[in-house]
């Protein structure tokens, strides 16, 4: 049975996976009570959990050493609850394959190698080669989908990843290429660095430990 996790864990939650982000960012993200969202937030401050700082025309909430801590135990319990860490894990690793291909196409989609320098910019004046990557990502895509339904059907909060993951696409081959890689809108590489940090989260798991 697929567990659907609180509210205040999914809060904190949101302000790990989002790394710096506003309430209404962090309610939008699991589609939260506005209200109730804010004031757990402001709760969260008091115990020391989240910290929130504003700097020009910037604000958000981002989480303290002690609150990551505090989505820590929370999203291990929920694991051990629903009786599924094995099959989390197992689906994990077949994440890893899909995120060296992500990375790959998202590097080939930035930097687009000429004689001399290989570090030239895409300038995406070669429409067959941002189209062999836009078929790459659209095959990543494609596997997303059937694992974030497997991921979902373990996990509520895991939904989600593939439709975010297919509108970004589908707007980069319309020629909206940031919707690909920027990191400031809801691309393919963000909602894919969401999805990996969601994931390591819940294994307890560290980035370092990939390489």
């Amino acid at each position: 049975m697929t567990r659907h996790s609180a509210p205040d864990l999914l809060a904190l939650h949101a302000v790990r996976i989002l790394g710096f982000a506003d309430t209404a960012a962090i309610t939008h993200r699991f589609r939260l009570d506005p209200a109730e969202t804010e004031e757990f937030l402001l709760d969260a401050q008091a115990y020391g959990w989240v910290q929130h700082t504003a700097f020009a025309d910037l604000h958000g909430w981002s989480l303290t050493e002690s609150g990551r801590d505090r989505n820590q135990r929370q999203v291990q319990e929920e694991l051990a609850a629903t009786g599924e860490a094995g099959r989390i894990r197992d689906l994990y690793r077949n994440f890893l394959p899909l995120n060296a291909r992500l990375r790959q196409a998202c590097t080939d989609w930035q930097l687009h190698p000429v004689p001399g320098n290989t570090l030239a910019v895409n300038d995406h004046t070669d429409p067959v080669r941002d189209e062999r990557i836009l078929a790459e990502l659209t095959a990543i895509g494609s596997a997303l989908d059937a694992l974030g339904n497997d991921l979902g059907a373990v996990l509520a909060r895991f939904g989600g990843y593939g439709t975010r993951f297919d509108t970004a696409l589908r707007r980069a081959e319309a020629g909206e290429h940031g919707w690909v890689d920027r990191t400031d809108i809801d691309s393919c590489h963000r909602v894919w660095f969401e999805l990996h940090e969601d994931l390591l989260a819940t294994l307890g798991l560290d980035r370092r430990d990939e390489n």
